[in-house]
């Protein structure tokens, strides 16, 4: 038989060259495909991962302030964190509990009355159509509104994940280059330096942004309550309770309060309203021209309309947990962006 030297290897033959090539490829697109499946399915426990490695940054930012004035061990000053967070939260139910809790039915009913009000004075003077009353209109916000607050409710009643979240978020904090070696071994040698340096400058970023997010809470928050006791605003301890929880949603969480503080407001007169409206403008604007621009500063400068529209992406996606995690997870995409671009700049 005669050898006939010219041959080359089919496409079926493994020692093709473009065989082994596409296979690459295609191993790569349904890698990648499965990877986008993954996230899409698993993006609840991705995003409680999340969360921990936020409660994460928050611990790990107060034991770190805490070592600027207290020489002792990592472990004791995670500890003593831990334990004032705590005891704040434990002195907070304590305090006020009791009272808080009988005023949630009674601003329910103010809110209602006040937008059956407001919606009967606008088709008085033909601004809305006259087709049902303002009481109607009024009744079924307040349904969306109760449809959130136990939705709110129900992710605050799932003990299993808060639990995960605050266990997670100990352990990460507690030692945290343990995690960022492990995760930095699945990497290339290579690449293992521009990752140190990129995780070092996301921690760095969201625990400035968190410390200044606490900040903004603590000054919304008790401004806010002292202020409205002073002006006699009807259940100032609960407003300012509120608008310090919502001062963790960046625009979206002062909106939300600020309707419900002028609501209050005008239920109690007219004067009241308008001191209502003049302690929101005032610490809004303390927090906006203060707070806001020395935390940006200091982590990351994000601009108001990308959080809110990751804000609304993101809850509409994913709810709650998602509006909550919108502002930390833009701030880490765009420090990984600013970090990628040194990169190639340098190269």
């Amino acid at each position: 038989m005669v050898a006939r030297k010219t041959e080359q290897p089919g496409p079926s033959d493994s020692r093709s060259a473009i065989t082994v090539q596409e296979l690459h490829k295609a191993a790569v697109w349904l890698g990648l495909a499965g990877a986008m499946a993954l996230i899409v399915l698993l993006i609840q426990p991705l995003l409680l991962v999340f969360a921990a490695l936020v409660l994460a940054a928050m611990l790990d930012g107060g034991t770190r302030l805490l070592g600027r004035v207290l020489p002792i061990p990592r472990a004791w000053r995670l500890l003593i964190t831990c334990l004032a967070v705590v005891g704040f939260l434990g002195w907070t139910i304590y305090f006020a509990g009791s009272q808080i809790a009988g005023q949630f039915e009674a601003l329910r009913l103010v809110v209602e009355s006040q937008l059956g009000r407001m919606f009967d004075w606008a088709h008085a003077r033909g601004l809305l159509p006259k087709t049902g009353g303002g009481q109607a209109i009024a009744n079924e916000l307040m349904g969306s509104f109760d449809r959130l607050t136990s939705w709110v409710g129900s992710a605050l009643g799932a003990l299993s994940s808060i639990a995960m979240i605050v266990v997670l978020g100990i352990f990460i904090a507690a030692e945290p280059r343990l995690y960022e070696r492990g995760f930095a071994w699945l990497l290339p040698i290579e690449r293992r330096t521009d990752f140190y340096a990129t995780s070092e400058r996301m921690g760095f970023t969201l625990r400035r942004l968190m410390f200044g997010r606490l900040i903004g809470m603590l000054v919304e928050g008790f401004g806010t309550g002292i202020a409205l006791s002073l002006a006699g605003v009807p259940m100032a301890a609960l407003l300012g309770l509120l608008t310090g929880i919502l001062a963790f949603l960046p625009n979206i969480g002062s909106i939300v309060s600020g309707v419900l503080i002028i609501l209050v407001g005008f239920s109690a007169g007219f004067d009241t309203g308008i001191w209502a409206i003049i302690i929101y403008v005032a610490v809004q604007t303390i927090d906006g021209n203060i707070i806001v621009p020395w935390v940006a500063r200091r982590s990351v400068d994000l601009a108001p309309a990308l959080i809110l529209g990751a804000q609304l992406l993101f809850g509409t996606l994913f709810g709650v947990v998602g509006l909550a995690m919108a502002d930390p997870i833009v701030a880490m995409i765009k420090v990984f962006l600013e970090q990628r671009s040194k990169r190639r700049a340098a190269d």
